[in-house]
Formats: C-alpha cells, structure tokens, sequence
C-alpha cells in the first residue's frame, strides 16, 4: 500500500488515466474528486463488496455508484 499526504486541492494521478482530487478535508473527513475514463468504474467499497455478494450490515446500505466523470 501507498501512503501519501496531500492537502486541499491537490491530485494523484493514477496511470496517467485517472486522476483523484482532494477537495476538502474538514475533521476525520476527507471528499475526494475523480476524474476517469467512462470505461472505469469506481464504487464506494461497501458497494464493491455488495457487488461480489459479501454481506454488508444495515449501516453500510447503498445509496450510489458512479461511473468515470460523473460526481456528487
């Protein structure tokens, strides 16, 4: 694993093809930006492991997953 520390506004670039954004830290919290191809699918991990059939506890109930560029 690699770890990394950024600030607000700054990036990594992953492969040269998807590139994360920290866009605000505020407290324990920190919302990352991605800007990808639309062929990458990026899902929160309690989504990912919904999709391979793991269970998951009713705390961690899906709401989204997004696919490349598109952002909440």
């Amino acid at each position: 694993m690699l770890v990394l520390t950024r600030k607000a506004g700054e990036e990594v670039v992953i492969d040269s093809k998807i590139r994360v954004t920290i866009v605000a830290i505020s407290g324990q919290s920190v919302r990352l930006g991605f800007e990808a191809p639309e062929e990458v699918l990026i899902f929160r991990d309690e989504l990912e492991n919904q999709r391979h059939g793991l269970e998951m506890s009713p705390a961690h109930s899906p709401r989204s997953a997004h696919r490349g560029n598109c952002c909440r």
